[in-house]
């Protein structure tokens, strides 16, 4: 029986997707071998890899001087390859600077990788109020000669979103793990976009860039070949083995996303299921939100008890009750529910009617 899982990644796959992917396990295409058995250079391994691709440029409107790239090592791999691809034009270690917000643990750790190529301008942090809000424009404090301008626009762990696009003279780049494909994405002012696949879009051990044409020709000279996007995109992302049954996957939700509407239909989605479960909290004397509204992300909800030493038990009769992997990171404590597009609406009316009972038994 299949429960509710509100992981924060590996995350909930569409129901749909992973029986197609069942049914098809064993002879795919009536080849009488596995997707993840033939060549990934292959007439019909070729064409799974077109189709993905297209999908997501149709999904996201990408412009055709973008390329699209399906890469490996996560998003953490590609806090390697910023640098390394965009440094290029910026002279000598110590010339080299970055803008970059701080907005929480996966942006410090983009952070703390471009110092080993150059330098980091804290542009803004919302450190001082532990990570609980996006910084607005009007606290920047940018540096004239950055190569690129980085942030996280939705803090997986600390459930902060920006609700606006930065406006930056620089390439705007953004890590957008956790919410990617939950709305339509203005991709024009971006010089790249990079996302881990866990979340919204795939299994685990594939992720995705869409770099302009421009920025590729930035790289550092001494730059790891795997971390290249100019050979990748070269190479149509095959310069080695892919992880090829993780991108078929993420080609099958490409598809189910189209089916059901496209990002614009996630983002009405999304809204209604952040805003059922937040506007119960904040009804709540029992639950309530560490983030400030201006700042709550529709992905991740984190919460917390008005006592925590009944959080072992909220968890323990939550997967009693079939809601799955409610517990907070392991730095912040507390509870999150993650919301992503695989998640339906039923799970979280499942997760508030629980919340509701546990509230009236232990409050």
């Amino acid at each position: 029986m299949r429960k509710f899982n509100f992981c924060a990644g590996p995350a909930a796959l569409p129901e749909p997707v992973l029986l197609q992917a069942q049914q098809e396990l064993l002879d795919w295409r009536d080849l009488g071998c596995s997707v993840m058995e033939i060549s990934h250079r292959s007439p019909e391994f070729v064409e799974v890899a077109e189709r993905a691709e297209q999908d997501l440029r149709d999904l996201l409107n990408i412009p055709d001087n973008y390329k699209v790239l399906f890469l490996q090592g996560g998003a953490t791999g590609q806090f390697s390859a910023v640098p390394w691809n965009l440094f290029g034009a910026g002279g000598s270690r110590e010339e080299r600077v970055a803008d970059y917000i701080h907005t929480g643990q996966w942006a410090e750790k983009a952070i703390k990788e471009a110092r080993r190529y150059g330098r980091v301008n804290i542009v803004a942090s919302s450190e001082d109020r532990n990570f609980t809000y996006a910084p607005g424009p009007d606290s920047w404090c940018q540096n004239e000669n950055a190569a690129y301008f980085h942030y996280t626009p939705n803090e997986t762990i600390g459930g902060v979103e920006f609700d606006y696009v930065p406006e930056v003279s620089c390439p705007l780049v953004a890590d957008m793990s956790s919410n990617i494909l939950s709305q339509p994405i203005p991709v024009e002012k971006f010089g790249v976009i990079y996302a881990g696949a866990q979340k919204n879009i795939g299994p685990s051990g594939i992720a995705v860039g869409v770099v302009r044409d421009d920025l590729l020709d930035r790289t550092l000279p001494e730059i790891p070949r795997s971390l290249s996007w100019k050979i990748a995109a070269d190479a149509g992302s095959m310069d080695n083995t892919p992880p090829t049954f993780a991108w078929y996957l993420s080609g099958l939700v490409f598809r189910w996303l189209k089916e059901q509407g496209g990002v614009e239909a996630m983002a009405q989605l999304a809204e209604r299921k952040s805003s059922l479960l937040y506007e119960f909290i904040d009804g709540s004397d029992f639950y309530s939100s560490p983030v400030e509204k201006s700042s709550r992300s529709r992905m991740n909800v984190p919460f917390v008890l008005a006592d925590e030493r009944l959080d072992k038990e909220f968890l323990q009769q939550a997967e009693e009750a079939g809601l799955l992997n409610l517990k907070g990171h392991r730095s912040v404590g507390g509870m999150r529910a993650s919301l992503y597009n695989a998640v339906p609406l039923e799970a979280v009316e499942a997760l508030v009617a629980f919340m509701v009972d546990f509230e009236k038994r232990c409050g």
